[in-house]
C-alpha cells in the first residue's frame, strides 16, 4: 500500500487476546503502519485521548473484559466522529453487525478473519480519511480564495457592493447580482457561497443562456426514465444537486416564460417535479441569480415576468463597468500583473507611464474579464521588466468613435500580433514548442501550423533547439 494514501498511519487495536493484537501488528506493520494495542476498553480509550496519537483506524472486539464493544465504539464517535471503527467479534452475528453499524461503524469483520481482508479495510478506511483531508482543504482554499478581504477595488460603488454581499451571506435571502458582463457577477455569487454557513455544501452554477428551452427544463429539474424519447434513465436535476448549498442562475434573463413559471414557483414553496413524474420533491437551496440584461426592461417588453423579478430582487447588488471605476484599474492591473507573474515563474513586471495612461483611458467594453486578459497577453509579450504599450496590442472599441491621439503607438495587424506571441512564447521557453503551446494556451498542432506560416518564428526554434543539443 502506497504511503500517500495513508495520511495516518498510526492503527489502534483494541482486544483482550495477546495473540491476536501480535497478529494485527505483524500484518499491518508490513504496510508501514504503527499499531498501537490495547487490552482492555480503558486502556484502549487512553490511547485514543493522548494527544501524541492519531489513530487513522481503531479496531475495537465485541467482548472485552470491561467494557462492551458497542459502549467503546459509541464513545469513540462521541470524542473522535471521523475516525473509522471497524468492529471484530468471534460471534458472527448479523443483528450484531446491523447494530455496530448504526452507530457510526465503518466496517465489520467477523473472527478468525481473513488476513487480506484486514489489509483490504485497513487501506480503504485510510483511503477514506485521506479524502475527507482533501475535501477539508480545499473548502479552506476556496474560502481563502473566494474571500471579501481579497476583493480588489477601493471605489465607493464597488466597497457598498461587496458590504452589502457580506452582510447576507449568512442569510437564505435571494440575491440577484447585475452588472455587464466581465464585472465579476460570478466571483461575487462564489464569494457569498463560500463565506456562508452553506460554504461545505455544493455551489451549483448553471448557464441560463447556454441551454434552449426544453433542455434548461431538464438541466434544471431533471427527468424520470420515459419522461421523453432519449430519456433512458432517470436524471438528478441542478436543483437536487444543490440542496442544502447554493444554486447560482446565471443570465436569468435569458429563461423561457414556461421555465420562469416553473423557477417562480421553486423560489415560493422550494419544491418542484421532475420531468415526466408527479412525485413533488422538497429541497433546501440558497439562490443566487444573476443578469447582465435590464430586467426591468424585460418585463416592459413581455419577456420576463414582474413576480418572478421581486422574487429574485429580495437583495439586488449591482457591479458597475470598469469603465465608471477607473481608480481601480491600477489596482487590478497590479493584481494580475502579480498573478500571472507567478503563473510563468517571471520576476516581478512594472507598467510604463504611457502603457498606464493607456490603461486608464481605454473603455474596457468587456470590463475587469478584458483587463485581466489583457495583462496575462501583456506579460507574455513583455522583453525585459516593463510593460510598455506594444504590449498592450489595444484596439479602439467599436462604440469609441474618437480618433487615436497622434501620439498614440501604431498598432500591429492581427498577423504581426500572433507572431510577437509566439516569438515570445518561444523565447519564455527556450524554443521548445510544447511549453510554448502550454503558455500561449493552444492545441500543439496549431501552433506548428502557424510557425510553419512565420518563418523567423520557425527560425527562432530551430535556433534554439540547434544551442541546447550544444
Amino acid at each position: 500500500m502506497s504511503k500517500s494514501v495513508m495520511p495516518r498511519s498510526q492503527i489502534l487495536v483494541i482486544d483482550d487476546e495477546k495473540p491476536l493484537r501480535e497478529l494485527f501488528t505483524e500484518i499491518l506493520s508490513a504496510e508501514d503502519l504503527d499499531v498501537q494495542g490495547a487490552a482492555t476498553g480503558a486502556e484502549g480509550l487512553a490511547l485514543l485521548s493522548n494527544a501524541a496519537h492519531d489513530f487513522g483506524v481503531v479496531f475495537v472486539d465485541m467482548m472485552l473484559p470491561d467494557m462492551k464493544g458497542i459502549e467503546i465504539l459509541k464513545e469513540i464517535k462521541r470524542r473522535k466522529p471521523r475516525t473509522p471503527v471497524v468492529m471484530a467479534t468471534g460471534f458472527a452475528s448479523k443483528e450484531s453487525a446491523v447494530e455496530a453499524m448504526r452507530l457510526g461503524a465503518y466496517d465489520y469483520i467477523a473472527k478468525p478473519f481473513n488476513i487480506d481482508d484486514v489489509t483490504l479495510i485497513t487501506r480503504r478506511a485510510l483511503e477514506r480519511n485521506n479524502l475527507i483531508d482533501e475535501n477539508r482543504y480545499l473548502r479552506e482554499e476556496l474560502r481563502a480564495r473566494y474571500n471579501f478581504d481579497n476583493i480588489v477595488g477601493s471605489s465607493e460603488r464597488v466597497q457598498a457592493a461587496y458590504v452589502l454581499a457580506a452582510k447576507v451571506a449568512n442569510q437564505s435571502a435571494t440575491v440577484l447580482i447585475t452588472g455587464e458582463s466581465g464585472t465579476g457577477k460570478e466571483m461575487l455569487a462564489r464569494t457569498i457561497h463560500y463565506q456562508s454557513n452553506r460554504a461545505d455544501k455544493p455551489f451549483v452554477k448553471v448557464n441560463c443562456a447556454a441551454l434552449p428551452e426544453h433542455l434548461l427544463e431538464d438541466e434544471l429539474f431533471g427527468h424520470e426514465k420515459g419522461a421523453f424519447t432519449d430519456a433512458h434513465a432517470q436524471r438528478i436535476g441542478r436543483f437536487e444537486w444543490a440542496h442544502t448549498g447554493t444554486i447560482f442562475l446565471d443570465e436569468i434573463g435569458e429563461v423561457a416564460p414556461s421555465v420562469q413559471v416553473k423557477l417562480l414557483r421553486v423560489l415560493q414553496e422550494r419544491e418542484f417535479e421532475r420531468v415526466g413524474s408527479s412525485k413533488t420533491i422538497k429541497v433546501d437551496v440558497r439562490v443566487i441569480a444573476a443578469s447582465n440584461r435590464n430586467l426591468q426592461k424585460a418585463i416592459a417588453d413581455g419577456s420576463f415576468r414582474e413576480d418572478l423579478f421581486y422574487r429574485l430582487n429580495v437583495v439586488p447588488i449591482e457591479l458597475p463597468p470598469l469603465r465608471e471605476r477607473r481608480e481601480d484599474i491600477p489596482l487590478l492591473v497590479e493584481h494580475f500583473i502579480q498573478k500571472y507573474c507567478e503563473e510563468t515563474g517571471r520576476c516581478s513586471i512594472q507598467v510604463s507611464r504611457e502603457a498606464m495612461r493607456m490603461l486608464m483611458e481605454y473603455e474596457w467594453r468587456g470590463n475587469i474579464r478584458e483587463l485581466e486578459n489583457c495583462i496575462e497577453r501583456a506579460v507574455i509579450l513583455a522583453d525585459d521588466d516593463h510593460i510598455e504599450e506594444r504590449h498592450l496590442l489595444l484596439a479602439p472599441t467599436v462604440t469609441d468613435r474618437r480618433a487615436a491621439p497622434p501620439h498614440a503607438a501604431p498598432l500591429p495587424t492581427l498577423r504581426e500580433a500572433e507572431e510577437q506571441l509566439i516569438r515570445a512564447a518561444l523565447e519564455r521557453s527556450g524554443g521548445d514548442a510544447t511549453a510554448a503551446a502550454v503558455l500561449l494556451d493552444i492545441p500543439l498542432e496549431m501552433l506548428r501550423r502557424k510557425m510553419n506560416d512565420d518563418t523567423a518564428a520557425a527560425r527562432s526554434m530551430t535556433r534554439k533547439s540547434g544551442e541546447r543539443k550544444q
